[in-house]
This record gives structure tokens, C-alpha cells and sequence, in this order.
């Protein structure tokens, strides 16, 4: 069943299509999940009310072609993430200690490649919450840092910054990571 059949089935309450519809999106909707929430458990709270989000509003889906119900999906569960970031009362302020941080980036030298996506990923996990969520927002969701301040509530420098952190933590880690191999 194609995206758009599948969507149509959604929206007729049909429980075959939304069990295909989780079998097909889940895995992809998790790695949201925990990209955001950098916890297991969390995300998978997460990804069960986004689907209840998903199944209650799937009737304003509108189809625009080959792509568009999985952006739909995910630009729901990152929604989601966000907003259990908000009820966890998670703000988005500075959570490492200054003296943790370079006042210069160290210099990236190696190939991002020889570091398998995995660890990228438990990396980005261990950045501080709200380090993390400025950082999935600019980098997989592309958004603005005037974007990602009106998301959060924050100003765009507090975005930059945050990013700017986040960036310059996941470089000290890859750095550490390279120095073991």
C-alpha cells in the first residue's frame, strides 16, 4: 500500500492501515524520539503519544506527494518531543559548567565516516537537554535559529549559543572517541 492509500486508510479508522502505518514509520519515528529525549524510556512515551496524535489528527493530512506523509509523521513526533521536553519542565538554559567547554572549537581533523553512526548518535544523546534539543533542531530538522526561538521561547542568541555549545561538546567527544581507536 502506497503513502497516500495508506494515509486514506488512516483516515477511515482502518486498524490494518494504522498497524502498517506504525510497522512502517515506527523505527523512523523512534530515532526521533530518542534523538530528543536522549533516554529509552522517555522516547518510548514519546513515540506512543505521538501516535495517539497522529491517529487523532490524521484527518488533516493532506497528501502532496511521494514523501509527504513521513515528513507529516515526523514533523508530528518531533512536536511531541518538544512538547514532553516543555512538561518535563526541561528549559533550554545552560547545563555544563563553563570550564567544560573550549573557548575555541578544537580542530575536527578526521574523517566523520571512520566513526560509526551509532555512536554519532549516543553521542548526541549525552549532550545536555537542552545542548541536544538546539542541536537536533538546527542540524536534522534545518530549522532557523529564529525558528528554533520561537519553537522554544528563547531568543536567537540563546539558540546559537546553545548550538554553538552543543557543537563544540560533540567535538570533544568525537576527539576522545578518536584518541581510543
Amino acid at each position: 500500500m502506497g503513502e497516500e492509500e495508506l494515509a486514506l486508510q488512516c483516515k477511515q479508522a482502518n486498524n490494518r492501515a494504522r498497524k502498517q502505518l506504525y510497522e512502517q514509520y515506527g523505527g523512523l519515528l523512534m530515532a526521533i524520539c530518542l534523538r530528543y529525549t536522549g533516554d529509552k524510556e522517555a522516547a518510548e512515551d514519546v513515540l506512543h503519544d505521538g501516535f495517539i496524535r497522529i491517529f487523532q489528527s490524521i484527518g488533516r493530512f493532506s497528501y502532496q506527494g511521494e514523501g509527504s506523509l513521513r515528513a507529516w509523521l515526523s514533523r508530528v513526533m518531533v512536536n511531541e518531543a518538544l512538547g514532553y521536553l516543555r512538561k518535563k519542565n526541561l528549559q533550554i538554559q545552560q547545563e555544563v559548567l563553563m570550564d567544560d567547554i573550549p573557548d575555541t572549537l578544537e580542530a575536527d581533523d578526521g574523517d566523520m565516516n571512520e566513526i560509526p553512526r551509532s555512536v554519532l548518535m549516543k553521542m548526541i544523546a549525552e549532550l545536555p537537554d537542552g545542548y541536544r534539543t538546539v542541536f537536533n533542531l538546527y542540524v536534522f530538522e534545518e530549522k532557523s535559529h529564529k525558528e528554533i526561538a520561537a519553537l522554544l521561547g528563547i531568543t536567537e542568541h540563546t539558540s546559537s549559543s546553545q548550538f554553538y555549545r552543543a557543537k563544540t561538546l560533540l567535538i570533544k567527544k568525537i576527539n576522545e572517541y578518536r584518541k581510543k581507536l
